[in-house]
């Protein structure tokens, strides 16, 4: 009888009950008096935008947020209900997919506002959109020193509706950086006001991500975006001292060992003979390489958790394969689970990317599609 076809084993694991912690933990911190966007784009930080927000959405996340149109209409078709904010605008011939969908855009060029305007007139439709304001990110927006003229222009489109202005703060997780975040809370405001008497009436004042909220009340608007404190990817953001929610990691990254090898003491490992043993080793390979959004910039120098022992990663990384030296992890087998983040002790997201010298962000979202994503919970 043939055996049983197992799947690769290597896999990342979503906790949605952490998920829906963090979100509660972020909220008692805030406070009630705003409302609070989840920002899902990039496939939620890795971790997978459909099922996080249909968990989010019946924690009572009030917004979400996407960066492109197809992003909102995925979380559509998996029948969230809530506002969808499109961060990033859109693209010449996504005015369709913007309206048939519910999406509204974040607007910050002329092009765009006409092009929806146009589409509206044709269809015999107002559509709502929401305003960036550049306040010192230097990214996309409207300069805070021309948004009279771009209040004056939107005031010509009879099919757009403003309902809600936005910036995106450059350093708020940095309390040496604090007077140039209260700048752009300046230029906001004085943004707003323009916006006002030029007759537009945004409902939503949209300013402050995860860091503003957290540390900087006085931005925090109506309504805050929250990104990676959902996903408990704040510890290498917000500096250590800074008062915070209690946040949980809500991704695991786990492989098997395929295979063990004993190598004699002087042989080397992998390409470029970037490491060679000191000793007879006990040598594990584990089926995940940066392919699937390991880095390779941790091969000699990261670490994994097996079998409640670290093991340190040797050679360089290859697109499907990382060895670790197990010589020191009692009873080692093959099939032996490999944490390569989480795990007990724990290998965190954050030494992670300290030692791809990167953040977190980049770590959960790198990890490739090719890597499925098991979502555990119990709702």
């Amino acid at each position: 009888m043939p055996s049983q076809i197992q799947d690769r084993p290597t896999k990342a694991i979503v906790d949605l009950d952490a998920l829906a912690f963090n979100f509660r933990s972020a909220k008692n911190f805030i406070g009630p008096d705003v409302k609070y966007m989840a920002v899902v784009k990039a496939n939620g930080y890795g971790h997978g935008a459909v099922p996080c927000s249909i968990r989010l959405e019946k924690e009572g996340v009030d917004w979400f947020g996407v960066a492109m149109p197809e992003e909102g209409a995925e979380l559509r078709s998996a029948g969230i209900m809530s506002p969808i904010l499109c961060l990033g605008s859109f693209w010449p011939g996504q005015e369709e997919m913007v309206v048939k969908n519910q999406l509204i855009a974040a607007i910050y060029d002329e092009r765009a506002a006409s092009s929806l305007n146009r589409y509206g007139s044709e269809n015999g439709v107002t559509i709502d959109i929401h305003v960036k304001i550049d306040t010192g990110m230097g990214r996309v927006g409207v300069r805070h020193d021309q948004a009279d003229q771009f209040a004056a222009v939107l005031g010509t489109y009879t099919h757009l509706k403003v309902t809600g202005l936005m910036t995106h703060f450059a350093s708020a997780e940095n309390p040496g950086e604090s007077e140039f975040t209260s700048l752009q809370m300046e230029r906001f405001n004085r943004a707003r006001d323009v916006f006002r008497e030029a007759g537009h009436s945004p409902q939503w004042i949209d300013l402050a991500n995860s860091p503003a909220a957290i540390n900087r009340p006085d931005s925090r608007g109506n309504m805050v975006r929250l990104g990676g404190a959902l996903y408990g990817l704040l510890d290498d953001i917000l500096p250590d001292g800074m008062e915070r929610p209690v946040l949980k990691p809500v991704m695991s990254l786990r492989s098997r060992i395929a295979h063990l090898k004993q190598v004699p003491q002087g042989e080397s490992l992998g390409y470029g003979r970037t490491f060679v043993t000191t000793r007879d080793s006990v040598i594990a390979l584990v089926p995940i390489g940066y392919a699937d959004g390991y880095p390779r910039s941790l091969s000699n120098r990261g670490r994994v958790s097996i079998n409640g022992h670290f093991a340190p990663v040797v050679g360089r990384i290859s697109m499907d394969w990382t060895l670790m030296d197990v010589t020191d992890v009692p009873g080692v087998a093959v099939d032996d689970e490999v944490f390569l983040i989480g795990g007990e002790p724990a290998v965190s997201v954050v030494e992670v990317a300290r030692l791809a010298d990167t953040i977190g962000y980049e770590i959960t979202g790198g990890i490739s599609p090719r890597v499925p994503r098991v979502f555990v919970g119990s709702d």
